[in-house]
This record gives structure tokens, C-alpha cells and sequence, in this order.
């Protein structure tokens, strides 16, 4: 170098910090769990609220699941495009402060409707959590590596349904319904510090798209281009109408059906507990069968048990001892079956996208999510007291679901699969 001309120094390029495997599922769990305890923590407070605020309309206290839905599918649409535009870790930061306000505006409303509101906000905000833990799982893996992250990923997140009722119960014995929104936002708070503080940024400048019209309807034309993306988008918003359907009517059920209101947190814990299994079992044989395969094997389960039960509602009587636990065996069988399609249908649905992982996190949750809802709502406002309307709801959707799912192509192994 010429003299007094400074020595060029090389960029030093840094590997970003990576969490440890445990704590690294344990965070995408805890941020996906914003969902399940968002949603579970309500049903044991329906009965309070429907007499508190409808007591001429009770069926309508469901809405308060199907409202925070709502706004998760509204929020889902955007908050990806976002991420993928500046990064993931300021859209949750976002995401947890939006949250955060309707948790309050819900603690305070004053009737059915401002509740409902504030619970739309909230589900706005865990947008956020959701669709950027699944981009960030997209961003470090792929493949069936990715749906075994996934699946045990979901394995703890499926563990707070089994809490969350009870906790819910718990909190409305001590303080009352309205301070469950409180704990709405202690969690958020919690799970947001968390994340920013330990996990590093997995989208770097350079992968950025910008935040434009343009990118975003380019994102959208390469998706909708992709039959066996927009196959797999309606078979999740089948699955999900299952779930919603079943989320949304199984406090009623419990409670008119077979009078166990004040011991269903119980009950739902142990649909609960069982149900994690199924994501450890996903995580074991998905390497070996496929996304795919597992999928259909799950739907074809959901098919049988819903038949079996509405077999016995035609020919039985709901008030013989044999109704519940065939009832519990058929709710059960439906959560399990969740645990081996939602995730191994992301997957699916996510393989060919790693490029746009935030948009197509969006998009795909966003449809699926929003488009549930048109079978979930009809289908719990069609209560009458008995199990049959859900049952038929959820055959329905698992047929449906089945035919489709068995048409979609199961993606080629990634050489990453084979390394741990």
C-alpha cells in the first residue's frame, strides 16, 4: 500500500449466534403457544361471560374463540411480507405490543361487542408469533428435517392446551373471568422478552424483499401457480375448520350434553395430554413415511372415529353411559390426528418456498386460518345440544380433506435430511 493511504480491511463476516436444540424448540413452542393459550384459557370462562354479557344469546360467547381467529387470519396475511421485508425480529416485537393492547381493551370492555374487538386485536397481534416462528424454522431447516422441528416444536405447544383450561379455571376461581386477559398479557410480555433477547435475527439484510405491491403480488402469483401448494392450502383449511369446529363446541357439549361443566378443564386436559403424543410419534416415522403419508394415514382416523360416533347418535341415546366416553374417544382421536397433519401439511406446503418462507408463512396460514372459519362459525352456532352437528362437521372436513391430500405429490428428500 502507498503511504498514507489506509489498509483495506477485509469484512469480517460473523456466524450468528445459534440457540442451543432444546431451548430453540422450547422458544418456537412458547411463541406458537400464544395461540393455543390465547384460545384454551377462554373456554372454561364461557358460561361466565355468556351470562355476564348475552344472556339472551349464549351460543354467541363462542365467538370468542372464533373472533380471536378471525383477527390471527387477518393479522397472518401481512406479517410475513413484513418479516421478510425487515427482519423477523421487529414484526414480533410488534406483533407482542399489538397483542398486549387488545388483551387490555378485552380486559375492560365493557360489553359482548368491544370484547370482541379487543379479542380480534389480539388475535392481529399473535399473528406475529405464529407465522415468524414458522419462518424461522423454514429459514435453519428443510424438508422432513423441517417437519420434524416441527413436529416437536408442536409437541409442546400441544402441551398447553392441557394446562390452559385448567390455569383458566384457576384464575376465574381466584379473580374472576376478566382477569384471564391479565394473564393474556403477562404471557406476552414473557414470551417477547424472551425471544429478543436470546434468539438472533435468521434473516439477514441481504435475503431481504422489500416491503413493495409489487414483491408481495410476485410472491403471490409464484404460489398460486403451485397446484400442490394451493391443494395443501385448502387441506390445512380443512384440518383447521376441524379443530376450530371442535375448539369452538366442545365446552357446550360438556356442559349441556353431559352436565360435567365444572370438571371439563380436566377432561380437556387429558384430550390434551394424549394428544401431545402424536407429535412424538410424527417426529419418529416422518423421515422414514413422509409428510404426506402420515398426513392421509391421520385423516383417514379423523373419518372413522367421527363416523363411529355419528353411527351411535343416530341409533342411541346421549344420556347412556357409553355416550361420553365415546365421545372422549372421538375428541381425542381428532386432537391427536392434529398433531400429525397441521405441521406435516405446512411442511408440505412451505418445501418449495424457502425463498419467500415469510410471504408464503402468510399466505398459506392467513387462507387457511381465515377460510376455516366459514366451517367453524356455521358449524358451532348449529349446536343443539347433542355431539352431532360437530361430528358430521368434522367427517365432512376429513373426508374432504383425505381425497385432497392424497393428491398432492410428496416432495423430494433434501440432502440436509440426512445430517442431524
Amino acid at each position: 500500500t502507498s503511504p498514507g493511504r489506509p489498509r483495506k480491511v477485509p469484512d469480517r463476516v460473523t456466524e450468528p449466534r445459534r440457540l442451543s436444540r432444546v431451548e430453540f424448540i422450547s422458544l418456537m413452542a412458547m411463541l406458537m403457544a400464544t395461540i393455543a393459550f390465547s384460545v384454551d384459557a377462554m373456554l372454561p370462562a364461557m358460561p361466565e361471560i355468556a351470562v355476564a354479557l348475552s344472556p339472551d344469546a349464549p351460543n354467541r360467547a363462542q365467538l370468542i374463540v372464533t373472533s380471536f381467529i378471525i383477527g390471527l387470519g387477518l393479522g397472518t396475511f401481512i406479517v410475513g411480507p413484513l418479516s421478510d421485508a425487515y427482519g423477523r425480529k421487529p414484526v414480533v416485537a410488534v406483533g407482542s405490543a399489538i397483542y398486549i393492547l387488545g388483551a387490555a381493551l378485552a380486559w375492560q370492555a365493557p360489553s359482548l361487542e368491544v370484547l370482541l374487538v379487543g379479542r380480534v386485536i389480539q388475535g392481529i397481534g399473535g399473528s406475529a408469533a405464529r407465522v415468524v416462528s414458522i419462518a424461522i424454522i423454514r429459514d435453519l431447516y428443510t424438508g422432513r428435517r423441517m417437519a420434524q422441528m416441527m413436529s416437536l416444536v408442536l409437541m409442546i405447544f400441544a402441551l398447553f392446551p392441557a394446562v390452559a383450561p385448567a390455569m383458566g379455571a384457576g384464575i376465574i376461581h381466584v379473580a374472576g373471568w376478566r382477569s384471564i386477559f391479565l394473564a393474556f398479557l403477562g404471557f406476552g410480555v414473557i414470551s417477547a422478552a424472551w425471544f429478543l433477547l436470546r434468539q438472533e435475527e435468521t434473516h439477514p439484510p441481504e435475503a431481504r424483499r422489500p416491503f413493495r405491491q409489487s414483491i408481495i403480488r410476485s410472491g403471490i402469483g409464484e404460489i398460486s401457480r403451485d397446484p400442490d401448494v394451493l391443494r395443501v392450502i385448502c387441506a390445512l383449511t380443512l384440518n383447521f375448520g376441524m379443530l376450530f369446529s371442535l375448539l369452538s363446541s366442545i365446552q357446550p357439549i360438556m356442559d349441556v350434553t353431559f352436565d360435567r361443566a365444572d370438571s371439563f378443564h380436566w377432561w380437556f386436559m387429558m384430550i390434551a395430554v394424549i394428544a401431545a403424543s402424536a407429535s412424538i410419534l410424527n417426529a419418529r416415522i416422518v423421515m422414514r413415511l413422509g409428510m404426506r403419508r402420515v398426513a392421509i394415514g391421520a385423516l383417514a382416523l379423523c373419518m372413522t372415529t367421527s363416523a363411529m360416533l355419528m353411527a351411535y347418535g343416530a341409533l342411541g341415546n346421549w344420556t347412556h353411559p357409553a355416550a361420553f366416553p365415546l365421545f372422549m374417544i372421538w375428541g381425542t382421536s381428532i386432537f391427536w390426528s392434529m398433531g400429525l397433519t397441521i405441521g406435516n401439511l405446512n411442511a408440505l406446503a412451505m418445501a418449495p418456498l424457502g425463498h419467500i418462507a415469510g410471504l408464503a408463512a402468510s399466505l398459506v396460514g392467513a387462507v387457511s386460518t381465515v377460510a376455516s372459519m366459514l366451517i367453524a362459525i356455521p358449524v358451532g352456532q348449529m349446536f343443539n345440544g347433542t355431539p352431532m352437528p360437530t361430528a358430521l362437521g368434522v367427517f365432512t372436513c376429513a373426508l374432504l380433506g383425505f381425497v385432497i391430500t392424497r393428491s398432492v405429490g410428496e416432495p423430494s428428500p433434501d440432502p440436509q435430511e440426512s445430517n442431524p
